[in-house]
C-alpha cells in the first residue's frame, strides 16, 4: 500500500502543474465517475491547493469542491509531459487533468470522489486521523496521546499502522521504524515508554520527508522484505510472520530489536 511519503511525494509532483490555475481539460474516463459530472461541475475553476495528509490526498477548488483521494493498494498517481507515454495502461486511468503543458492521471481508484469542503472536516474517515507524521510539525503529545488510549496489549507495530493515532505510517515503514529505534514489533504499547514510542517516530519521519521530496529507494531499506538475511546491525536472520486483523507481514530482527 502507498505509504504517506508516496502521497506526498504526489503532491509535490502535482502542485507545479495544478494549483494556481485552472485545468485546461479534466476527464473522469473510469465508467464509475462518468456519470458525475466532474467536468462540468469544475469547470473554470481554479485548483487553490495540493494538499497530502497521511495517505490521503485532497485537490482543492476555487469553488470549494474538493477531490479526494485515497490509493489504498492499488491506485497511483503519474505526472506526465504532453505526450509522454503513461506508465500504465490508458484503460485505468480513472481521472485526467491537463494544464501547463502536463498530465496528471490518477490509475486504478479505489477512493477516488468529488466531495464538499466542508466534507473534508467531518467525514469520519478523515476526521478522525492522528497527527500526519509528515506535518510541518510533528504533534508529538497528540500521537501519545491517542497511543495511550488505544489498547495496551496491542503491539506496538500493530498500532502504528492506526492510522487514528499516526497518519502515514504503512507496514514497511512500521517496520523499518521499529529496527531503527530497537524496538520489537510485537512488544505490547503498555510495555513500550513514551520515549520508545517517540524514538520510532522521529527515526521514521526523516526518512519519509527524504522519500516525499526524492522518491523511495529501495537502498534505504534495513529489514523490509529481508527475511532470512543476515541483520545488517547484528547479524541475525530477519523475521517475518502476519500480524493484526489484516495479517500484515512485519519483518524485524529477533537480535537486536527488545
Amino acid at each position: 500500500m502507498p505509504e504517506g511519503d508516496t502521497i506526498h511525494h504526489a503532491a509535490n509532483r502535482l502542485r507545479p502543474l495544478l494549483q494556481g490555475t485552472v485545468p485546461d481539460e479534466l476527464l473522469t474516463p473510469h465508467p464509475r465517475l462518468r456519470g458525475d459530472r466532474w467536468p462540468q461541475r469544475l469547470a473554470g475553476q481554479a485548483v487553490t491547493s495540493v494538499d497530502p495528509y497521511g495517505k490521503h490526498l485532497f485537490v482543492r477548488f476555487e469553488g470549494g469542491l474538493v477531490i479526494h483521494s485515497h490509493l489504498r493498494m492499488t491506485g497511483a498517481w503519474g505526472v506526465y509531459a504532453a505526450g509522454e507515454r503513461w506508465r500504465r495502461a490508458p484503460r485505468r486511468a480513472w481521472l485526467v487533468a491537463r494544464a501547463r503543458g502536463g498530465e496528471a492521471v490518477q490509475f486504478d481508484g479505489p477512493v477516488l470522489e468529488l466531495m464538499t469542503e466542508a466534507r473534508t472536516r467531518t467525514d469520519p474517515r478523515i476526521a478522525r486521523l492522528g497527527p500526519d507524521i509528515l506535518a510541518p510539525e510533528l504533534d508529538e503529545r497528540g500521537f501519545l496521546a491517542r497511543l495511550r488510549a488505544d489498547d495496551p496489549t496491542r503491539p506496538i507495530g500493530d498500532a502504528l499502522l492506526d492510522q487514528r493515532t499516526i497518519a502515514g505510517i504503512g507496514n514497511l515503514w512500521k517496520a523499518e521504524g521499529c529496527f531503527a529505534a530497537g524496538i520489537d514489533p510485537w512488544r505490547p504499547t503498555g510495555r513500550v515508554s513514551d520515549e520508545e514510542a517517540l524514538a520510532i517516530v522521529r527515526a521514521t519521519r526523516p526518512r519519509m520527508q527524504r522519500s516525499a521530496l526524492d522518491g523511495f529507494a529501495a537502498r534505504d531499506v534495513q529489514v523490509y522484505d529481508r527475511a532470512g538475511r543476515p541483520c545488517p546491525r547484528c547479524g541475525t536472520p530477519i523475521a517475518a510472520r502476519g500480524m493484526g486483523d489484516d495479517n500484515r507481514t512485519t519483518f524485524w530482527c529477533p537480535g537486536c530489536q527488545r
